[in-house]
């Protein structure tokens, strides 16, 4: 029975866990669960007996110098608990050491014997393996466990795994024997830049574990480790032809593979971690952000193409019923194409968009003010005509005397009667 003495009731607490070598390409992982501590100010309160879990002549001991003493630090596993803090804090239980080199299922008991006191209600276990991804494209992280149901209510992959595993796999395989829950997240390293350190990955894990767990971890400065860290990739591999037609390669293949996957679900994921960065409270050591952090991630994380978007529709309502407008017509073809529509244009449902009615309307009426204009302006040129040509028939009749008029014959005339009797009068 572990008794721990120090440690306080913890909320909600998570364990997390990740181990140097075979599971730690381009030590992704374990540098992850160091950020954390060091981000959130972890305090150890446990650490695993060096000599039975570990050969040293494969994981010697290291002398350093404390102020003139010679002091030796033992390869091992060490256990630390931290605060996430904000409006809903959360302890989160930090394992970080070195894949043991024997007595792997004693090993495994001792860290489920620690979870289980403390509470833990879930296991996370980071890792990262070498794989055939381009260093320009965002990291692929997986999430993997043995649980069906657990795989159903987290949106993750079902291990169908089979073949040679290390400690990440032995300590998944033991949480699901005994009850606790536990997820094992995976990040893929470009093979042929594995030599260590990777930001770019440790950041990919971090950030698949923010989605997993919803909370904001504070990234520090490692947004821009990793961005120097592609460009440095980037003017190593411009320097060497082959290396660089190898990278376009790969670049074709993930694109293509990945293409249908580009859509809603990933982009709602960095939507969401958004918001989480701008609306949450910072924790210790980070700030919230509303652009240099959440863009500066962006900008490498996520392919230009696929973030895009879309602008807010205007609903019917928001339209004028009594004043149409010339532009709605104009707006309503403006919009976007993402709202399903019939093959005449209209929006889904049969009605036609308001807008486009109000133009048609607009357009009618304004013909039909401009014929009435018409009308009136060619039936005023008519009467100044008429009026004109009565004048002049007038003077004729002055000039000429009543005889003129009384000689005429009946229906010869070309004036109207009444025009006769006003000239007679």
């Amino acid at each position: 029975m572990i008794e721990l003495e120090g440690v306080p009731e913890l909320i909600d607490p998570v364990m997390i866990c990740a181990f140097e070598g075979w599971n730690d390409a381009g030590d992704a992982a374990s540098t992850a669960v160091g950020h954390l501590d060091r981000e959130w100010k972890g305090e150890v309160f446990a650490t695993l007996d060096a000599e039975d879990y570990y050969d040293f002549q494969v994981n010697r001991p290291t002398v350093w110098l404390d102020g003139g003493v010679r002091k030796v630090t033992w390869p091992t596993t060490r256990l630390s608990v931290v605060r996430t803090g904000g409006d809903k804090p959360r302890d989160l239980v930090l394992v970080r050491g070195i894949e043991p080199s024997m007595r792997w299922r004693s090993f495994c008991n001792e860290i489920l014997g620690f979870a289980h006191e403390l509470g833990v209600e879930m296991v996370v276990v980071l890792g990262a393996l070498l794989g055939d991804t381009p260093h320009t494209r965002p990291v692929p992280v997986s999430g993997v466990t043995s649980d069906p149901d657990l795989a159903r209510s987290l949106d993750l992959e079902e291990s169908r795994y089979e073949g040679p595993t290390g400690i990440v796999g032995i300590l998944q395989e033991s949480c699901t024997h005994a009850g606790v829950p536990a997820v094992s997240l995976w990040a893929a390293v470009p093979h042929y830049v594995s030599q260590p350190p990777n930001p770019k990955a440790t950041l990919a894990l971090l950030n698949r574990l923010e989605d997993l767990l919803e909370l904001r971890i504070p990234l520090g400065e490692l947004p821009e480790d990793a961005r120097a860290w592609q460009l440095g990739v980037d003017q190593l591999a411009a320097e060497d032809s082959e290396v660089a037609e190898y990278v376009q390669s790969l670049e074709e293949a993930r694109d293509t593979a990945e293409l249908p996957e580009a859509s809603g679900e990933a982009i709602a994921r960095e939507f969401e971690r958004y918001l989480r960065r701008r609306d949450g409270q910072p924790g210790p050591g980070g700030h919230a952000s509303d652009s240099g952090v959440a863009d500066s991630r962006d900008s490498y994380l996520r392919d230009p193409g696929s973030g895009r978007a879309r602008p807010a529709r205007s609903t019917a309502r928001d339209e004028p019923r009594d004043e149409p407008r010339e532009e709605s017509s104009d707006a309503a073809k403006a919009e976007p194409d993402g709202a399903a529509a019939t093959g005449d244009g209209r929006p889904a449902g049969g009605a036609k968009p308001r807008g486009e009615e109000a133009g048609k309307a607009g357009r009618a009426e304004s013909r039909a003010e401009g014929e009435r204009a018409e009308g009136r302006a060619e039936g005023e040129a008519e009467g100044e005509a008429e009026r004109a040509r009565r004048g002049e028939a007038e003077e004729d009749k002055a000039e000429q005397g009543p005889d003129q008029d009384a000689g005429r014959e009946p229906g010869g005339s070309d004036e109207d009667p009444a025009d006769e009797a006003d000239g007679n009068a």
